[in-house]
């Protein structure tokens, strides 16, 4: 998430252009997360770079939530790839097992669609002023998903993203 990001729609007079007020401040947060066909929503806000590291410490508190193997669709990212995600999934072979995507194939991946929720339900009104704000937002839209069960299971119901459904191998 960016604080810059265009978000909603305005309007202005032909031929002028509309201003829209912003901070001028540049920050962003970033976020991981997992879903199930059950409805159940696993997440991780942070604000330093996407890497090996961060991933390794998501896959130890996803898997530490659940008392089964959980299968992970994962894309193409560097940081899910990489020699040290490789030597976690080696080490925790009971807990997590990946199942990759093709390269570039969003439509393919169901959490893609959480990530368009995520950004079409921030406050269109009330920009964050800061990285903090941002932050709390982001978390206070993942925690009000993990309550809604209902919308997370229909981000499995889009045409690409049923073969999700078909297999059912044990969902977290």
């Amino acid at each position: 998430m960016r604080s810059d990001q265009v978000t909603g729609r305005t309007w202005g007079e032909k031929s002028r252009t509309p201003v829209v007020r912003r901070s001028g401040n540049r920050f962003s947060v970033n976020a991981m997360s997992a879903i199930s066909t059950k409805g159940r929503m696993h997440f991780m806000v942070f604000t330093e770079s996407f890497t090996a590291e961060v991933t390794c410490r998501f896959l130890d508190r996803h898997a530490g939530h659940v008392d089964h193997k959980v299968h992970l669709v994962v894309d193409g990212h560097s940081a899910h790839r990489s020699k040290k995600a490789r030597d976690w999934l080696a080490a925790h072979p009971n807990d997590v097992e990946p199942h990759f995507l093709p390269p570039y194939a969003p439509e393919l991946n169901p959490d893609e669609l959480v990530n368009a929720d995520l950004k079409h339900s921030l406050p269109k009104q009330h920009r964050a002023r800061d990285q903090a704000e941002l932050t709390a937002e982001t978390r206070r839209f993942f925690h009000r998903r993990q309550r809604q069960p209902h919308i997370v299971r229909g981000h499995f119901g889009g045409p690409h993203v049923r073969y999700v459904l078909d297999e059912d191998p044990i969902s977290s």
